[in-house]
């Protein structure tokens, strides 16, 4: 639970003060395993709003100060929420882009994460994806699901902490086209030296 704990607190540090529209539907299959999904509108044409969240240097505008490519692969990238983090770091989480249908789909998994995070094994079975839809020319609606949470403790823990985490991690896909994009060093704990 320390390594979902301390994840958690690093994306309450780094919400947006006001909160939006999210929708949350959580659905169960007939297997069991579950899906949960949060839609939001942006206020973002479609296309500003599939770079945001289909390239590195998108991500780095709203989700985590740290994403780069996997060097020698062009479907994998790797994200951290410390910005000093070494390549392959402990602390760091590794994705695989599974599609990036332009501008209306993106499809990824986690195929790494952080040391220590719990129900990691359940976790890398997740499928999430990103369905984008426009508004008008000016707005985006977007749902963000993860497909294939187990039925089972690993599972409910899993969705209690992504209902809350996806919800504040699209808070701030909006707030970086409301007010711009996230200056990470201003979130950053100064050291007592700096």
């Amino acid at each position: 639970m320390r390594g979902l704990s301390a994840a958690f607190l690093l994306l309450l540090a780094a919400s947006p003060a006001a909160a939006q529209q999210i929708d949350v539907k959580l659905a169960t299959a007939a297997d069991g395993t579950r899906t949960l999904s949060h839609e939001i509108v942006i206020p973002a044409p479609l296309q500003e709003v599939w770079n945001a969240i289909a390239t590195v240097e998108g991500w780095r505008t709203w989700a985590v100060p740290l994403a780069r490519e996997v060097p020698g692969s062009s479907d994998r990238f790797e994200t951290s929420y410390d910005p000093t983090a070494a390549p392959g770091a402990a602390s760091t989480i590794e994705q695989q882009w599974l599609e990036r249908a332009a501008p209306y789909r993106v499809v990824f998994r986690t195929t790494r994460t952080p040391a220590g995070f719990p129900h990691a094994d359940a976790y890398l079975r997740v499928t999430s994806s990103f369905l984008l839809t426009p508004v008008g020319t000016t707005a985006t609606r977007l749902r963000l699901t993860g497909s294939g949470y187990p039925a089972g403790p690993a599972g409910d823990t899993l969705i209690a902490f992504f209902r809350e985490g996806n919800r504040m991690s699209l808070e701030q896909l909006g707030k970086r086209f409301a007010t711009g994009p996230i200056d990470w060093t201003a979130r950053r704990p100064q050291a007592k030296n700096e």
